[in-house]
């Protein structure tokens, strides 16, 4: 069965097998180490502990984990998250079943455990210069306030916050990261601490070593980065391509932004009609206008109209201040709080963290 699981799962990018365990009471130890979003389970599991056991066993040690069940039609089973059993497959079953019970195991436990409080927020513009890396930059130091913070660098080919923040080319990036039994003391290790207070996850130094990151790869470092901090922010780069909907598929909050400039809002509009193609819900996207009192000629109402719904969130423009701030790699939101610009980005941060109960994050050590 751990064959037919391994060939089913090999035909697609989208799912990695961490480990499989052949003996139950090895099953806590290795879930603990992997962190695996989701652990397949066979009820006819020999030996002590027996399935079933092996299933409500790391429901108590790794809540986090979603659980599918694997059984067979003389032994049915009901499905009882308590106890560990998220989704309940019955073999024979092909592809499409395993990817869909893994799929639902998953994201019921996001919206029932820790790992579903804590929150990926991606900035995405299909088009430069709008202010998404400055605006990520601030938004991740303004949300460090209700929580452990990382920021992301997506932008893989160039590494913007490289150059945003400082950093000396010697840092560490994900590329650092190993690609098989990714583990939260890795992390760590490849972890910049910015003199904000937040932590980087950087992206590789040098152009061509950006193929060496595989979107694999920026799936897993998401999903252990969720485990590790209250809020992820993730800088993109201007572009719809594997890499990138990989990380807002992965997004709990999309923040589309864009400035008073025709293009980017042509550019915005044909995304959104891509995200309404793909199924995101209306509820994980909103709009960010940046620079919103340097209109341009261009009215809010055409605006909205064009991309076929409201701006949820505005921020005034600041160039002398925003200028300063970047040439020093240092947050607007710390440096002048009492500035217009600041305050616009705290209320982003504000509408983000309202109402929501924060899992205990993992201390990165340095």
């Amino acid at each position: 069965m751990a064959s037919h699981i391994r060939a089913l799962l090999a035909a697609q990018s989208q799912i990695t097998i961490l480990d499989v365990v052949t003996r139950g009471e090895r099953a806590v130890g290795v879930v603990g180490e992997l962190h695996p979003d989701v652990v397949i389970v066979d009820a006819l599991l020999q030996g002590r502990p027996g399935g079933r056991t092996v299933a409500s066993m790391i429901r108590q040690a790794e809540p986090s984990a979603g659980i599918v069940m694997l059984t067979v039609p003389q032994n049915p089973i009901q499905e009882d998250a308590e106890h560990g059993i998220d989704t309940v497959l019955t073999m024979p079953l092909n592809g499409f079943d395993l990817l869909l019970a893994i799929r639902r195991a998953a994201e019921e436990r996001r919206g029932q455990s820790g790992h579903g409080r804590s929150m990926v927020i991606s900035l995405f513009s299909p088009k430069g210069g709008v202010g998404r890396t400055t605006l990520a930059f601030n938004l991740a130091v303004a949300l460090a306030g209700d929580g452990p913070v990382c920021l992301v660098d997506g932008s893989i080919q160039f590494s913007d916050l490289r150059g945003l923040l400082r950093v000396p080319p010697t840092a560490p990036s994900m590329l650092d990261l190993p690609t098989e039994r990714l583990r939260e003391g890795d992390m760590s290790e490849v972890i910049w601490r910015d003199p904000s207070g937040i932590d980087v996850l950087l992206a590789p130094p040098r152009v061509e070593m950006a193929e060496m990151v595989t979107t694999s790869d920026l799936e897993k470092f998401l999903s252990l980065l969720r485990r590790m901090y209250a809020y992820v922010v993730v800088d993109t780069r201007a572009s719809l391509d594997e890499d990138v909907l990989a990380i807002l598929d992965g997004s709990d909050r999309i923040l589309q932004v864009l400035a008073f400039d025709a293009m980017a809002i042509r550019s915005l509009a044909m995304a959104r009609e891509t995200f309404a193609a793909i199924g995101y819900s209306p509820g994980k996207l909103s709009v960010v206008l940046n620079r919103a009192d340097t209109a341009g000629g261009i009215d809010r109402a055409d605006v909205e109209a064009a991309l076929g719904g409201p701006i949820d969130f505005e921020i005034v423009s600041d160039g002398r201040l925003v200028l300063a701030a970047n040439n020093e790699g240092v947050p607007f939101v710390s440096a002048s709080p009492d500035a217009p610009i600041a305050a616009g980005v705290r209320a982003i941060a504000a509408s983000l963290t309202a109402g929501r109960t924060l899992p205990v994050a993992s201390p990165v050590s340095h």
